[in-house]
């Protein structure tokens, strides 16, 4: 009797974790949708080929080696699927595989942060080539240090110091716009995106309506990322526990895009559509480094925290002169940051010094290693395209079509 109630457990616990990691694939069409709904026409094709083709780099990069530096004792080193998750002391309670499968969704989701920061004037190849060394290294290796219980270098373990992080706000997010974050340094910003005068040139993206379908997407997927990080639902405390962060995930969403577009009608006079969209995968970026603690009115409240701070950051890059024409550096750098300083709030097995430290290591390590990856990238082969190449745009230099044919020769015959 006992082995059966196991066997269906395994079955159950198994069957969740896949279906989870559907839901957060499916973020990648999210990605795929907000990002060619926020740039414009001329570069839609190049940003889908590059959320398509980051998400098959991901997926082999981390079964050829990622995984295996992230875990010890990962799939592609030991060759087996059947032992239980690599580094558990005892046996999962689903199957290995589909433990693999959940990582690398997550892989590819902090990937795909990269690409709507550098869209619009990244080479497509070198986009690539830096997707191979953070999905295959620089990722697995942060992930080893926080997930992995790995000691940072040698040094000292963030477990150990209370650091704390459910999801992924600081491990995906973060690290993800920290990537970013370097890549655009050595970019630089869009032609015509700044003045002389220091004045921001706004530069509307082509397509809002599916802008508005890849939030949705990715709203809905969050529902994966943050409920399988519980790891469990068959038992009636994993599954209450499930039903918790379900709630809250959708709450701190709701507390995000309602706040964001309180404080952009204040600041602009205007219900600004971007900027609430930012607000809803703010508050859902804040809430996913621990949406299991908090009740409710908290999680919204985190939330709306996370919306208002990135419309204040979104306008402060801009002043900066850091171009990110999708948001993703505030939205997932920013706020993921402030997702971490929020979790001791509820969580009394964090601490604010762990989550500093913790955030501190993420943030210099794959800021360090992206930044002279980019560096290398451009002096071998360059990052950016030529300038003409950029006025045409890059769907017709990168990838030699145009997603949007008739609309373009259209408008250029009147």
């Amino acid at each position: 009797m006992e082995n059966q109630i196991f066997e269906l457990q395994y079955a159950l616990d198994t069957f969740y974790f896949l279906v989870c990691g559907a839901l957060v694939m499916w973020m990648a069409a999210g990605f795929a949708m907000l990002e060619a709904g926020l740039v414009r026409s001329k570069n839609t094709t190049e940003i889908l080929t590059k959320n398509v083709a980051l998400f098959a780099v991901a997926c082999t990069m981390y079964m050829v080696c990622g995984y295996s530096i992230m875990y010890e004792g990962g799939i592609f080193l030991s060759g087996i699927l059947g032992d239980g998750v690599a580094g558990a002391d005892e046996p999962a309670t689903y199957a290995p595989s589909a433990d693999f499968y959940f990582q690398v969704v997550f892989v590819a989701t902090a990937m795909s942060i990269v690409s709507g920061a550098v869209a619009e004037r990244m080479k497509l190849w070198a986009f690539l080539l830096f997707a191979v060394v953070m999905t295959g290294v620089i990722y697995p290796l942060e992930g080893s240090w926080t997930w992995g219980g790995a000691p940072v270098f040698g040094m000292y373990t963030l477990g150990d110091l209370g650091f704390s992080d459910f999801a992924g706000s600081g491990i995906v997010h973060m690290a993800g716009a920290t990537a970013a974050l370097a890549g655009v340094i050595l970019l630089g910003a869009r032609k015509g995106k700044y003045g002389k005068d220091g004045k921001v040139n706004a530069i509307p993206g082509a397509n809002l309506p599916l802008a508005t379908l890849g939030t949705f997407i990715l709203w809905l997927g969050w529902f994966g990322f943050n409920g399988g990080s519980v790891l469990a639902t068959a038992t009636v405390e994993s599954a209450n526990a499930v039903a918790v962060v379900f709630m809250n995930t959708n709450a701190a969403a709701a507390g995000g895009l309602i706040a964001a577009m309180i404080v952009a009608r204040i600041m602009f006079g205007k219900a600004d559509l971007t900027m609430a969209l930012n607000g809803a995968l703010a508050g859902l970026v804040a809430i996913t480094a621990e949406p299991s603690t908090p009740t409710p009115l908290l999680a919204t409240i985190f939330g709306a925290i996370g919306g208002v701070l990135v419309v204040f950051s979104i306008v402060t890059l801009d002043k900066l002169k850091i171009d990110d024409p999708v948001g993703a550096i505030s939205v997932h750098g920013v706020v993921g940051l402030l997702g971490l300083l929020l979790v001791p709030v509820t969580n009394d097995g964090s601490s604010f010094s762990g989550q500093i430290i913790g955030a501190l290591t993420i943030f210099v390590w794959v800021f360090v290693a992206s930044f002279v990856v980019w560096l290398v990238i451009k002096t071998v082969i360059g990052i950016r395209v030529s300038e003409e190449e950029e006025y045409d745009g890059v769907d017709l230099s990168e990838c030699g079509m145009e997603a949007y044919p008739e609309f373009i020769a259209t408008a250029q015959t009147r």
